[in-house]
């Protein structure tokens, strides 16, 4: 690999600690308008009038033009530990591009995106803990040998992979002792063998989604694995956290994708000896690498099925009267039919309202074709601005599966009283998820924080779950003396036979608020908390990390854990993989 192209994770395109890319955020203009800046997104370059005023309106707090905090320009970051027979060791074998040991890359990979507990401490206060080296793997025969000289030398090895996990997985543990390795892996992003016959591809762990798919788009295929963190989260952080995609009801989720996982641990290599279409070959070892989290071994490489590019790729929308004439549509949509949309979504209305706020403002004719929607809408139709929803689609395969779908979209809008409202409706609904992610920075500066609660909720426990949720977002904000109100919104982002997943957004103002980070956290525990106990599940997809570990007794059996502590022991008896996530504690 030429020096010049080896990656690094400061670099010139992503904003590291922030979520995405440099060239992409809110820029707020004097008027309160804001407009988003860079050319990667639909939306770059548009002005938004109404985010803010809606964000004032949501929380009841004034919204300043300039930031009531204030970044730290300098970041602390601790002094090393260091294991010199290691780095002696490390000297040897690989070239000094391979390791850095500089403050601002130990202080990038030492945190994921999770936003109380991560990036709100990076950018406003401080983390506690820090890798004390990154190292770049590049090859599978790199990730032996150091995974080699860390038994060897007791040193506690973080795999690293796009950054993006939002449960503290990447969060380090405050008690380990010994010298702290983060194992960055995204210049291991080479797709090593393309079987088209049998539509297969098989990559390395450390590729992006959006890198796999660029590739095989050219050579007119796909995994069609769409995560929201598509541009920046990798193949292995995929697997280790049992990833989920918008479009899994074409595609599945990951663990219906990947057909083969190679883990390095400190005892050897699990991998079957090659893909399998379907066996019963008894209890299969690599099932248990999804949702490992790091604490097992590194993820080099897995085989994934692919397909050919949809022949047709075309989105719809659908209003509805009220969120459960929406939940009633989308229960029948799934029950009725085993030809799914690709993606199907349910917002909820403040979901819909924060999703009208990103949308450009409309003049001349278009102003005048908008208003006479509404007005059609709103007045002849009966609809109640205050309690409609909005379903937005996504339709990918050939043009009769594409055909059957949007006629079945159809019929079932009208049987549930449902108004279609067209492709460009659905395809910016879906499409603004991507930009969605960079609010957080913009409402950092009001010392607002917010953040995602997901889960798996059977259909009959929906509405428990959110109103429960609810209930308690209002009470926590008042026991805690938070300015303002609360802001609390729900999408169910895909649907299966037996229920959904439930993404929930919530934010809250803690101006002139003491420990911000310290209580919101405490807030979310509480939250998560009351979401199992209404039927919700630990998490959809996301995975457990550190921020819901606690809970994990409530979600397996006292032998389930036995068994996942015993592999744990068996593979890794030294605990060179000591993050400490889901289960284990040591």
């Amino acid at each position: 690999m030429d020096k010049k192209e080896k990656f690094f994770g400061i670099n010139e395109t992503n904003w590291g600690h922030k979520w995405g890319f440099k060239d992409s955020g809110f820029i707020i203009n004097s008027d309160k308008s804001v407009i988003f800046s860079g050319n990667r997104y639909d939306l770059c370059g548009k002005r938004l009038p109404s985010l803010i005023p809606f964000i004032e309106e949501m929380l009841e707090i004034e919204f300043k033009t300039q930031p009531i905090i204030t970044e730290i320009k300098k970041k602390e970051v601790d002094a090393q530990t260091v294991n010199q027979a290691f780095m002696d060791d490390i000297k040897t074998c690989f070239e000094k591009d391979h390791y850095t040991s500089e403050d601002n890359e130990r202080l990038l990979h030492s945190h994921g995106q999770t936003s109380s507990d991560e990036v709100y401490k990076v950018l406003y206060s401080k983390l506690k803990k820090f890798s004390d080296l990154v190292f770049y793997v590049e090859t599978e025969d790199n990730v032996i040998k150091l995974i080699e000289l860390a038994k060897k030398h007791n040193v506690c090895l973080v795999p690293y992979g796009g950054g993006t996990s939002v449960s503290n997985a990447l969060k380090l543990p405050e008690s380990e002792e010994r010298m702290i390795v983060s194992v960055d892996t995204r210049r291991m992003k080479t797709i090593e063998f393309l079987d088209k016959e049998n539509l297969l591809v098989t990559a390395q762990a450390g590729i992006t989604g959006l890198m796999l798919e660029k590739e095989l788009n050219k050579k007119g295929f796909t995994v069609g694995h769409e995560p929201d963190s598509i541009e920046f989260s990798t193949l292995g952080g995929w697997i280790s956290t049992n990833a989920a995609g918008m479009k899994k009801n074409k595609y599945g989720n990951i663990e219906d994708i990947v057909q083969n996982v190679t883990m390095i641990t400190p005892s050897g290599i699990i991998s079957q000896k090659k893909p399998l279409t379907r066996s019963s070959i008894g209890i299969k070892p690599q099932n248990l690498l999804f949702g490992s989290e790091g604490n097992i071994g590194i993820i080099t490489k897995a085989t994934l099925k692919i397909h050919a590019l949809p022949e047709i790729s075309t989105f719809e929308s659908i209003v509805f009267h009220d969120w459960d004439t929406g939940l009633k549509f989308m229960e029948e949509l799934v029950h009725t039919t085993s030809s799914l949309p690709a993606s199907t979504r349910l917002m909820d209305n403040l979901q819909l309202k924060l999703g009208n706020t990103l949308k450009e403002e409309k003049g001349g004719v278009d102003k005048f074709i908008d208003q006479a929607k509404k007005y059609i809408l709103f007045n002849l139709k009966g609809f109640d601005p205050e309690k409609i929803v909005g379903g937005v689609f996504k339709i990918e395969g050939t043009k009769s599966e594409a055909s059957y779908q949007r006629k079945l979209l159809v019929a079932l809008a009208k049987k549930h009283n449902g108004v279609l409202a067209g492709g460009s409706q659905g395809k910016s609904g879906y499409n603004v998820t991507a930009v969605v992610a960079y609010i957080r920075e913009l409402i950092f500066t009001q010392n607002i924080i917010g953040e995602t609660l997901e889960t798996a909720v059977p259909w009959s426990n929906i509405n428990q779950v959110r109103n429960a949720v609810i209930a308690e977002v209002v009470r926590l904000h008042k026991e805690n003396g938070l300015p303002g109100k609360p802001f609390f919104c729900s999408r169910i982002s895909k649907i299966y036979h037996s229920g959904v997943c439930m993404y929930n957004t919530m934010a809250m103002s803690f101006k002139k608020v003491e420990n911000p980070e310290i209580v919101f956290s405490r807030i979310e525990h509480q939250l998560r908390a009351v979401i199992i106990d209404n039927g919700g599940s630990i998490s959809h997809h996301h995975g457990v990390g550190k921020s819901r570990k606690d809970y994990m007794g409530k979600t397996l059996s006292n032998g389930s854990i036995s068994v996942l502590k015993d592999i744990k022991n068996s593979q890794d008896p030294k605990n060179i993989f000591g993050i400490r996530n889901n289960v284990f504690n040591k």
